[in-house]
């Protein structure tokens, strides 16, 4: 059965007329809402000075006073939903009402099940707000290579599985170092499932101050803590019904994590300060760049939390392991920046090319884009050769021929060079002495001199 949009909604009712009140406070009720029903503008005054609602339906005439002076007061928080009840030929008393902050207006007599589609569509506009806060900007397509292939297929068949679902989906846990594209697959897997037009918010755990993090992520009522002079909803619940993406996960607090863990098994979330639960269904892909099963171990990661996440695992790898797939990354990349930059084509020449193959990228595609970028700005017209990145050919910092994945250059290899690199290596591991150096190397003082010198012996070190 699908949950009706106002379960757990707190509401105002101000409402002289007792049928009325009684009709309405019941339907409400029917519906899954809290409804606190006073009949004087004088008792809704009390009522918002002792706690706070997601919504309030206010009639404009009663015996006191208008209910719509609560909106000249500023009495209603920006985070609470007001609709304005009014009798024919008040139109214009409503429309007022809309221009002091009123979010709707309904003219009686009306439908009591047009009330539930208004308040709904009232806390969707107040839940996107929210939400807005932490959008961010335009996405573009993930880049699929051949080495993601396994990486593509688990993502179709999360969303496969995700459009045979009615209720809640299951957490998606992205592993991978920094900067592999953890939040492009997020994105790719909202943006292809069947929560695609609801809200996606993202937030790096990271970022928020253990102090605030709670507040922040569940929301909290007024009154709740110093600052709080108003009811304000979290990003859970600005999420509800979309997906939450949660970056750098372990970085919350192991209190916050058992928080987490609870609403995720209960579909149920507390707001600091609440005394009663909100259901809420947000989707939540989590992502991390650590171990976490060794986090458990040191006790830095609640393992409750990892085995209720750990459903749908996706491991996304290092760019040094994609082969040649950096470089349809990399033009994939190039591509965007001159677009973006009103520039014309710009081509990687194979010198450039094995470059990108032959660098170790620690930054991973966030590093890359950044080369790509910064190359397109100071050196597109000479080509796109990367220099800075190491020669590719051996005489480059790091000597990236050493490593397994190294792919030769179209352009050729220079053995002498990479010799004069091990001698280089090997002296200053041996703080510049040359008899260390050559015991390092295995050959005499004499040829590490001479190499050091400038000579060349036949692209051999020695016998």
């Amino acid at each position: 059965m699908a949950k009706s949009p106002l379960a757990g909604l707190s509401v105002l009712l101000l409402e002289d007329e007792v049928l009325l009140r009684k009709r309405l406070t019941g339907f409400l009720e029917k519906e899954g809402a809290e409804v606190t029903a006073v009949n004087t503008v004088a008792a809704a005054r009390q009522a918002l000075a002792g706690s706070s609602f997601e919504a309030a339906v206010i009639d404009v005439n009663l015996p006191d006073g208008r209910g719509t002076d609560l909106l000249r007061d500023k009495l209603f928080p920006p985070t609470t939903n007001v609709i304005v009840m009014t009798a024919e030929g008040g139109v214009a008393g409503a429309v007022a009402a809309l221009r002091a902050g009123a979010a709707d207006y309904l003219v009686k007599p009306f439908d009591l099940d047009e009330l539930p589609v208004r308040l709904a569509q009232a806390r969707r506009l107040r839940q996107a707000k929210r939400a807005d806060e932490f959008r961010k900007g335009q996405q573009t397509e993930l880049v699929f290579g051949e080495s993601l292939a396994a990486v593509r297929e688990q993502l179709a068949r999360i969303t496969t599985a995700d459009r045979r679902l009615s209720g809640p989906l299951p957490p998606v846990l992205i592993e991978g170092e920094t900067g592999t594209g953890k939040t492009a697959i997020a994105r790719w897997i909202h943006r292809h499932g069947p929560r695609a037009d609801e809200p996606l918010v993202e937030l790096n755990c990271s970022a928020l101050p253990d102090a605030l993090a709670e507040a922040e992520l569940f929301g909290h009522e007024r009154g709740a803590f110093t600052d709080a002079k108003a009811a304000r909803i979290g990003l859970m619940e600005a999420a509800d019904g979309g997906t939450l993406f949660l970056d750098e996960l372990p970085s919350l607090a192991l209190g916050l994590q058992a928080k987490l863990l609870t609403t995720l098994e209960d579909h149920m979330l507390r707001r600091v300060g609440a005394s009663r639960p909100i259901p809420v269904d947000a989707r939540i892909i989590a992502a991390t760049n650590l171990d976490l099963p060794a986090l458990v171990k040191a006790g830095k990661f609640r393992e409750d939390l990892l085995h209720r996440l750990d459903l749908f695992r996706v491991r996304l790898p290092p760019l040094r392991e994609r082969g040649s797939d950096i470089i349809v990354l990399a033009n994939e990349l190039l591509g965007r920046v001159t677009r973006r930059y009103g520039l014309k084509t710009v081509h990687i020449p194979a010198e450039g090319r094995a470059r990108l193959l032959a660098h170790r990228w620690p930054g991973n595609v966030r590093e890359l884009a950044h080369e790509i970028e910064r190359a397109v700005v100071f050196g597109g017209d000479r080509g796109l050769l990367f220099s800075h990145l190491g020669v590719a050919t051996g005489t480059g910092a790091g000597a990236e021929w050493l490593r397994d994945d190294f792919v030769f250059p179209e352009s050729g290899f220079s053995m002498e060079a990479a010799i004069d690199e091990l001698v280089a290596h090997a002296m200053r591991q041996a703080n510049g002495n040359v008899s260390g150096a050559a015991r390092l190397l295995g050959v005499s003082r004499d040829v590490v001199r001479y190499r050091l010198k400038g000579g060349r012996e036949n692209g051999r070190i020695g016998e």
